[in-house]
């Protein structure tokens, strides 16, 4: 059997009463140092940044540690029943979105 390497990114998604949350790390570089941040939000379509590596990884920590989702901000009246997801993906299927 023959294992091939391939791209992978990182995807973040949180529903809220305005929609779907959706961001997304892929390293721009060949060492990971350098990260492209992709932000969907419902209300205002796709944003991109060039991020470091440490402010992905500050980003990452602070959104898994939480001690409950975005999903559960009671904030409004209607509440979210969606959870927050976290997956790594290939990098070209993110990239698709």
């Amino acid at each position: 059997m023959e294992l091939t390497h391939e791209e992978v990114g990182a995807e973040y998604v949180s529903a809220n009463v305005w929609g779907a949350k959706r961001t997304q790390f892929i390293a721009v570089d060949d060492v990971g140092e350098t990260f492209q941040k992709r932000h969907y939000d419902e209300r205002l379509g796709w944003h991109e940044s060039t991020v470091s590596r440490q402010a992905v990884r500050e980003e990452l920590i602070t959104r898994l540690t939480r001690s409950s989702s975005l999903a559960s901000d009671r904030s409004h009246d209607t509440p979210v029943d969606g959870a927050d997801t976290f997956s790594v993906k290939p990098a070209r299927a993110l990239r698709r979105n």
